[in-house]
């Protein structure tokens, strides 16, 4: 398999934000993208494999798929992945470990799977099997098709290295980006986080208006593959990000729900980005200074504010109406409740009385505490699964 061969190409993401990597993903150059529950599929070679890591925000992991075949049993499973490649992939010098998964298959035990694949790699290739190895081979059978894939990624994406220090119950960067696009930011207009945690929205929003790449600061199993070009890796790394729209030159099936992608929209000049403001507040002292050091680790700290404040105390900032997002505690977790009501209703009459012409994105679990707002909220999209609960987003227009 060469460079320039084109492949499937799998991007994960949470359960119910399926469409919004699409939208992303067709963003940065992937053509027809096609959405499948927990991910979009597209298609390209390493190169593309390597700027989907580097550049995409809402994919929590990227697999390639370098193999695929059809298997009954398990000698059948044994002999035919002694025929894979190996060696085109993978390094025998670099561990690698095995997962796999058996669905409608006549092979049904994914752990005797495992074994077969991982058996195959050691004597084929003579790679050494590590179960803590960061390159992991990932195998899944289907309907007696077996597809073979590598995880690229190592540590999951919303690991972008930045952030050190982190409140209770946080949300995942890759998470916090595709809501962020769910409510229509696109990097031209403040946004404001009053329940800011650790500062997870107002630093992606940050990031995304000075056309940061997420994934600038840190390392990707890719980079311990046979199919690595550490030259090639450091230019892609080190270049512009492309204009929004600017195909990769790949193909693939057709969307399988219509998708659309936004239409394309200039990327902000610098003196645009001055005068935006990303703006962070929390109850907790604690949580302010957590957010502080993440920004100026992230290099957003010129461009972002944190305060502590309680919601009754909201005031709009200075200039252009933007976009209010916020996590607020559920009950499920974090605190009681039946008194989060109050909290909601508080939350609810500061954005109300102060912030006309700001759109808010609200994240709950429950639709009464989004209710106790008073908020004119648009019907929601899906739910989504966010450590072990599923939550929705709730927006509106700008307020009056």
């Amino acid at each position: 398999m060469s460079m320039d061969d084109a492949f499937e190409i799998f991007l994960m993401t949470t359960p119910g934000q399926e469409r919004w990597l699409a939208y992303e993903a067709r963003e940065i150059g992937f053509t027809k993208p096609m959405t499948r529950p927990g991910g979009v599929m597209v298609r390209g070679g390493w190169s593309h494999v390597w700027r989907a890591n580097l550049a995409l925000r809402g994919a929590g992991r990227v697999v390639a798929h370098f193999a695929a075949f059809h298997a009954v049993h398990l000698s059948q499973l044994d002999k035919r992945a002694r025929k894979v490649p190996w060696a085109n992939v993978l390094r025998k010098d670099v561990a690698f470990r095995v997962e796999a998964t058996c669905a409608t298959s006549r092979i049904y035990h994914s752990g005797a799977a495992a074994e077969r694949i991982e058996r195959a790699i050691r004597e084929e290739l003579g790679a050494p099997f590590s179960p803590d190895a960061a390159v992991c081979v990932r195998v899944r059978i289907e309907d007696d098709l077996c597809t073979i894939g590598i995880d690229t990624s190592g540590e999951p994406l919303h690991k972008r290295g930045f952030k050190e220090a982190v409140a209770k119950a946080p949300m995942r960067e890759t998470m916090a980006a595709l809501f962020l696009r769910q409510c229509g930011y696109d990097g031209h207009e403040p946004v404001l986080d009053p329940m800011c945690g650790s500062g997870t929205f107002v630093i992606e929003a940050a990031e995304i208006a000075a056309g940061l790449k997420p994934g600038r600061a840190r390392s990707f199993a890719f980079e311990q593959l046979a199919t690595f070009d550490p030259v090639a890796w450091k230019a892609m790394r080190d270049s512009p990000p492309p204009p929004r729209g600017e195909g990769l030159g790949v193909g693939g099936a057709p969307a399988a729900d219509g998708l659309r992608s936004p239409p394309p929209q200039p990327s902000p000049t610098r003196g645009e980005f001055a005068t935006l403001g990303f703006y962070g507040s929390d109850w907790d002292a604690g949580a302010v200074a957590m957010s502080r050091a993440n920004a100026e680790r992230a290099g957003v700290a010129a461009t972002t504010e944190f305060q502590q404040l309680s919601v009754n105390d909201l005031v709009a900032p200075a200039g252009p109406p933007g976009l209010v997002i916020v996590n607020p505690p559920y009950g499920a977790r974090i605190g009681d409740k039946q008194g989060l009501h109050a909290l909601y209703q508080a939350l609810g009459q500061s954005l109300k009385s102060r912030f006309h012409g700001w759109r808010v994105g609200l994240i709950t679990s429950e639709a009464a505490l989004a209710k106790a707002t008073g908020l004119p909220f648009k019907p929601p999209g899906p739910p989504v699964s966010h450590g072990g609960l599923r939550v929705t987003l709730y927006t509106t227009e700008p307020l009056p």
